[in-house]
C-alpha cells in the first residue's frame, strides 16, 4: 500500500575532519520542520530554479525530512560528481561512506542500522539509516558524495490529501463508447484515433509499422484482462512480435519489505500507455496503437503516475536500470514523473541513458493542487525527451497540460470539435474501448511514432532518429519556448 498517494581520503581521515565541521549548537536545538515547513521550501525552489534538490537545502531541512520518512538517507557516491556508474574504486568507496556514517551515528558495525538498506548493484547508491545531523554536515561536504536526500519523504501531508490525490493519480477503469467522430476504420477493422490523423501516422504505415523494435513502458503495469495486450496481441495485421511484463513495485507500507507487488496493472494508467504506443491492428472495432506491429516491455514500477512513495522510486530505478541492459529495448515510454529530482532516478536514466536508449517522458498533467508546478522530473532532464499535449488544430496546451522551455515535441491529444474528447485507447477490461489524456497520451504516442522511425532505419543511433523526429516537426529548424519543434508529422519521419 503506498504510504501517502499521488501526489545523496580514508574514513579516519573524513571522520577526525568532521570534528571541525560539526553543527552549530542552534541549529541542533531547532524544532523538527512540519511537512508544510519543508514542502514550502521546495515550491520556492521549483518557482525559482525549475527543480529542487535536496542536497542544495540545509542540514536542518534535511534532517528534519529524514524524521517524516524512517530515517533513511540515500546516499549518491563516486570518484567525482559525473561518476554515477560502477567503477574500479566504486566498492571501496562505499564501504569507506558506510563506515564514516556508523562512526558518526555510533553504531556497531554489526547492527542491522550500521549496515546498508538497498545498495544498488549498477548504479552508484545506498540507501542507509541516519539521524545525525553531523552525519548529513559531513556528507554534503564528502566531495566522494554525489547527493544525498531523504529516500521516503512523501509530499503530502494530511489524510485529506491522501484521498485528494488517490482520485485524480491518472487511474482509471472506465470503458466508453467511442463517438463516431472521433476514429474512423481501417482494414481489417480497426478504428483510428482522430489525433493519428492529425500526425500522419497511418500515412506512416505505408512505409514502417514498428517491426523489430521494442518500446519499453514504464508505468503501473499490464492489465492481466485485456487479452488484446496479451493473448492476442498478435492478431489481424499484428504479427510475429511479442509482449514481456515484469515488476519492480512494491506495495508496502515498510521500506524493509521486498515483497513485489507482482506485473499486473492496478490502476489502469499503464494499460492506457502501452495500448495507445502498440495495440494491435485486427477485425475487433477497437482502436489500433501506433506501432501495432512493434515489441512490448511493461513495468509494473509504480502504484500511479506520481513517483513519490519509497517503493516506487525504487522501482522505476530498478526498471531503467534493467532496460538500459536490454540490447534489444530502442525506446523507453514514462508517462510517469516527480514535482522535482530524485537522485536515484537521475541516475538510472542517465545509465539507460548511456546505453543507447531514448527515454520519451511527460512534460506534466496539472490537477488543481499542482497547477503551479513546471515541467516535471524527469522529463526536465537533458537526457529526457520530453512531450506534452496540445489541443486540435492550435497551439494551445490542453486544459491540464504542462508546457515550457524543456518540452521537445506535441501531440494534439484534445478535441475541438465539440466533443472535447481526449485519445481513444483499449479499455483496462477485455475488448472494450475509453479515452486517455494529458500529456501521459502524448508521450505513449511520441513513444510509438520514435519505434516507426527507428524500424524504418534499424542500424540508426538513437541521435540520428530524434533528429529526424525534429526535422519532421512544425517548428524545426528553430525551437518554441513553450512547444519544443512542436506537431511531429510521422509520414515525414518515416520518409
Amino acid at each position: 500500500m503506498k504510504r501517502i498517494l499521488l501526489s545523496l581520503a580514508t574514513v579516519a581521515v573524513l571522520f577526525s575532519c568532521s570534528k571541525n565541521e560539526e553543527v552549530p549548537v542552534q541549529e541542533q536545538q531547532q524544532d523538527q520542520l512540519s511537512k508544510q515547513e519543508i514542502n514550502a521550501k521546495i515550491k520556492a525552489s521549483i518557482e525559482e530554479t525549475g527543480d529542487f534538490f535536496w542536497s542544495n537545502s540545509d542540514v536542518h531541512t534535511i534532517w528534519s525530512a529524514l524524521q517524516h520518512g524512517e530515517n533513511l538517507l540515500t546516499i549518491g557516491y563516486g570518484a567525482s560528481k559525473s561518476e554515477f556508474q560502477k567503477s574500479a574504486s566504486s566498492e571501496s568507496i562505499k564501504n569507506d561512506i558506510i563506515n564514516l556514517v556508523n562512526q558518526i551515528e555510533g553504531r556497531e558495525q554489526a547492527s542491522k542500522e550500521a549496515k546498508e538498506y538497498y545498495a544498488d548493484e549498477v548504479v552508484n547508491f545506498i540507501d542507509i539509516k541516519v539521524s545525525n545531523k553531523e552525519t548529513i554536515a559531513t556528507l554534503l561536504k564528502d566531495p566522494r558524495v554525489r547527493y544525498i536526500e531523504p529516500a521516503a519523504y512523501s509530499v503530502f501531508e494530511s489524510n485529506n490529501e491522501v484521498q485528494e490525490r488517490s482520485e485524480a493519480s491518472g487511474c482509471g477503469y472506465s470503458s466508453t463508447n467511442l463517438a463516431s467522430a472521433d476514429y474512423r476504420t481501417v482494414a481489417p477493422g480497426a478504428r483510428v484515433p482522430w489525433s493519428f490523423d492529425a500526425h500522419n501516422i497511418p500515412a506512416a504505415w505505408n512505409y514502417s509499422t514498428g517491426r523489430g523494435v521494442t518500446v519499453a513502458v514504464i508505468d503501473t503495469g499490464l492489465s492481466p484482462e485485456q487479452r488484446w495486450m496479451n493473448q492476442y496481441f498478435n492478431d489481424g495485421y499484428s504479427s510475429g512480435r511479442s509482449v514481456q511484463k515484469y515488476g519492480t513495485f512494491v506495495d508496502s507500507w515498510w521500506s524493509w519489505s521486498n515483497n513485489y507487488d507482482g506485473v499486473n496493472d492496478k490502476c489502469g494508467h499503464g494499460t492506457s500507455m502501452a495500448s495507445v504506443a502498440t495495440a494491435p491492428r485486427n477485425n475487433d472495432n477497437l482502436p489500433v496503437g501506433v506501432a501495432y506491429n512493434a515489441n512490448l516491455v511493461t513495468y509494473r514500477a509504480v502504484e500511479n503516475v506520481v513517483i513519490d512513495d519509497y517503493h516506487e522510486r525504487r522501482g522505476v530505478a530498478e526498471a531503467l536500470t534493467a532496460l538500459g541492459n536490454r540490447s534489444d529495448v530502442k525506446v523507453i515510454s514514462m508517462s510517469i514523473g516527480s514535482p522535482f529530482s530524485i537522485g536515484r532516478v537521475s541516475d538510472a536514466v542517465k545509465y539507460a541513458y548511456s546505453r543507447g536508449k531514448m527515454i520519451i517522458a511527460a512534460g506534466g498533467t496539472s490537477t488543481s493542487f499542482t497547477t503551479w508546478y513546471g515541467v516535471i522530473f524527469p522529463a526536465n532532464m537533458d537526457e529526457a525527451v520530453a512531450v506534452t499535449g496540445v489541443k486540435e488544430g492550435q497551439y494551445d496546451n490542453c486544459d491540464i497540460c504542462h508546457k515550457g522551455s524543456k518540452i521537445d515535441f506535441t501531440i494534439q491529444m484534445q478535441r475541438t470539435n465539440g466533443t472535447n474528447n481526449n485519445i481513444p485507447i483499449l479499455s483496462y477490461y477485455d475488448q472494450q474501448s475509453s479515452y486517455v489524456g494529458g500529456s501521459s497520451v502524448a508521450t505513449a504516442t511520441t513513444a510509438g511514432i520514435a519505434a516507426l522511425v527507428w524500424a524504418k532505419n534499424p542500424s540508426w543511433s538513437r541521435s540520428q532518429v530524434l533528429e529526424k523526429l525534429r526535422q519532421a516537426s512544425d517548428f524545426y529548424p528553430n525551437k518554441n519556448s513553450e512547444f519544443g519543434y512542436g506537431n511531429i508529422d510521422a509520414l515525414k519521419a518515416v520518409q
